[in-house]
């Protein structure tokens, strides 16, 4: 008997546990967004003010429907969608200093160093002065397979010499600084 009460008060904190890591989730990390609508969106997010509209994207060659939630906060997220009706989420994108983060707690201002210590390997990056200027490239660490694309800006006036469209070369007391932070987050779907 005090087996069977000791299984049953075991499993009771397990279920406890359970629902409380699930009551948890973050309402702010992008990637529980992934399987949303646009009418999930609403129903889970009513507070949201949402804007909708389509555009053109990728350089101007693709039209996309596309969803703008706390438009015009430091909150305001960018959500472009795989068709117009809004039912298949095609990539979320932020750059203001809101809320919202990834899942592995990259957020507008995470530090260059941050972003390698979380890749577990050294990242390297694009020029800057263009549409894809700052991207990361990942180089095989931890989140190469994380559909997360992230762009670095510098906070300090920068040479003309790291303008440029492809990957730059520096060295660590270049990076130093430079000062680079995460200045926007995309998560393609």
């Amino acid at each position: 008997m005090k087996k069977l009460s000791l299984l049953i008060f075991v499993l009771s904190l397990a279920a406890c546990g359970s629902s409380k890591h699930k009551a948890s989730k973050d309402k702010f990390v992008v990637e529980n967004l992934t399987g949303y609508s646009a009418e999930d969106l609403i129903n889970n997010y009513p507070d949201a003010n949402f804007y909708e509209d389509s555009g053109m994207f990728e350089e101007g060659t693709v039209e996309r429907a596309y969803t703008i939630m706390y438009p015009e906060t430091t909150d305001e997220l960018h959500i472009s969608w795989k068709s117009e009706k809004r039912e298949e989420i095609f990539d979320i994108r932020f750059s203001g200093k809101g809320r919202w983060k990834s899942a592995q707690g990259i957020e507008i201002g995470t530090s260059y160093d941050a972003l390698n210590e979380l890749n577990g390997q050294k990242i390297s990056f694009y020029g800057f002065g263009w549409d894809y200027g700052g991207a990361v490239l990942w180089n095989d660490g931890k989140l190469e397979d994380s559909n997360l694309r992230v762009f670095l800006a510098p906070n300090v006036d920068m040479p003309n010499k790291y303008y440029k469209d492809s990957i730059i070369e520096v060295n660590e007391e270049e990076v130093k600084k430079m000062d680079l932070k995460v200045s926007s987050i995309m998560l393609m779907n």
